[in-house]
């Protein structure tokens, strides 16, 4: 069976909470600050982008799986804000890590689940023995214009997740997808923030498409949410991944341990891959996890995943998401707002 065999993470150190955002934009940041169910997020320092979260993410997984880089045979690196237009991060990451040049590489783009299109692929040519291993990485610096309910939550994070055979830490047991073209969340060539559907974002967008891979998932596998032990949902904020369970009828106990949005904000490609490797972190053997991912555009891929004994001889190899949670230093708007280029010269 084909399984994760590593992964990694990576989380930036600054951090700024809603508040001190909501906090410059008076009232109507105040009630955004409060729906959203975003506490705190990440904010990416001057020096980092999708290449250096990509790569950090990426060092983490061959160090946890304990392989030889050069065993890699595909690097593919999801992401909305890869750092150049024209110019692979892939290659980048594969360099860093000191892999072979016989191999394949791409940038994916698939707004917040081209990370998970990535591991599909890679199951692919896994699974079909064109390669033996191959790097999928959900990575992203995400963008919000100042004042949007999108800088209240729009974060920064990568997941580094090993496809491979033989000993995997978790099967994938199967994957299903659901897509459809919906414009919820767009941003044109030149633009420096992305543009949203408002309500529109909901409920014909995460909603449709997050239920309809699910509900496709627990058909394909003959399960019910009593046969999972953890549930995944991709998180924009604290509040979408809790009304989709409520939809579902998943208890809050199996969806709690993943939502790590509420202290980190919406890491993009990173995100229900953040979720998942949390699970990962601290799931027994034999656990069952459904995830389910969401990109706008729009389409979700679903994941059966299964615990294998196989993770408790990896545990403490690299740093957990808790550990990146942990690690933090706060900083105020106008440092935030310089890390991320909010502050143009006029003229």
């Amino acid at each position: 069976m084909v399984g994760i065999i590593g992964y990694g993470v990576y989380i930036p150190r600054y951090r700024i909470k809603t508040e001190e955002i909501a906090r410059v934009w008076g009232e109507p940041g105040e009630k955004l600050a409060k729906g959203l169910g975003v506490f705190e997020k990440s904010v990416p320092g001057p020096d980092e982008d999708v290449a250096t979260i990509s790569v950090e993410a990426a060092r983490n997984a061959v160090k946890y799986a304990r392989i030889d880089p050069k065993d890699i045979g595909a690097i593919y690196v999801g992401s909305e804000s890869h750092p150049y237009a024209v110019k692979p991060t892939g290659t980048i990451v594969a360099e860093a890590i000191e892999c072979t040049s016989e191999m394949t590489c791409a940038d994916f783009e698939f707004a917040c689940k081209a990370g998970t299109a990535a591991i599909q692929t890679c199951m692919g040519l896994v699974s079909s023995d064109m390669i033996k291993i191959g790097l999928a990485i959900g990575s992203d610096t995400a963008q919000g214009r100042p004042g949007d309910a999108l800088e209240y939550s729009a974060a920064a994070g990568g997941v580094a997740i090993l496809v491979g055979k033989g000993k995997p830490v978790a099967t994938i047991e199967t994957t299903v997808s659901f897509t459809t073209d919906t414009p919820d969340f767009w941003r044109r060539e030149g633009e420096d923030f992305p543009s949203h559907g408002a309500r529109f974002t909901g409920e014909p967008a995460y909603f449709r498409h997050v239920g309809a891979a699910a509900n496709l998932l627990f058909r394909k596998t003959g399960t019910t949410v009593d046969d999972w032990d953890y549930f995944v949902f991709h998180m924009p904020n604290g509040k979408f991944p809790l009304a989709m369970g409520r939809q579902l009828k998943v208890p809050n106990e199996k969806l709690e341990d993943s939502l790590v949005v509420r202290q980190i904000g919406n890491t993009y490609s990173g995100s229900a891959m953040m979720g998942l490797a949390r699970i990962l972190d601290i799931a027994e053997p034999g656990s069952k996890i459904f995830m389910v991912s969401y990109g706008s555009g729009a389409g979700s891929d679903a994941f059966a995943i299964t615990v294998e004994d196989e993770i408790t001889k990896h545990r403490g190899e690299v740093p957990t998401v808790d550990d990146y949670i942990a690690r933090k230093t706060y900083v105020e708007y106008a440092t935030y707002a310089k890390y991320r280029r909010k502050i143009k010269a006029l003229g």
